[in-house]
């Protein structure tokens, strides 16, 4: 076996050092940085208020004639999924609460 030393070049340690100090690198890491918990938690939920909105002003414009039938029934359907979705999600982060407050300290 060869010595770690032996077979660090200058590319490796470039490499490294890129990595080290948070730079991109490979056509991996080209697309944006990735988003803390917080961060997706919320842009989550109001992308789910922006389709249950869409989702009213479809119903909306059906009721008032300006929408086809097809439209109101896809917009209501997803609206409805999002809501469905909202509320296991709450229903799960409710109770991971509940178990962390029972855990022994």
């Amino acid at each position: 076996m060869t010595d770690f030393s032996a077979i660090r070049s200058s590319y490796v340690e470039a490499a490294y050092s890129k990595t080290v100090q948070g730079e991109t690198r490979g056509p991996k890491a080209a697309g944006p940085a990735p988003k803390d918990f917080s961060q997706m938690v919320g842009d989550a939920a109001s992308q789910a208020v922006e389709s249950v909105r869409s989702g009213d002003q479809m119903a909306i414009k059906g009721l008032t004639g300006q929408g086809s039938l097809q439209e109101v029934v896809q917009a209501t359907m997803a609206m409805e999924q999002t809501v469905q979705v909202s509320v296991a999600l709450r229903d799960k982060l409710v109770e991971a609460y509940q178990e962390v407050m029972r855990m022994p300290v």
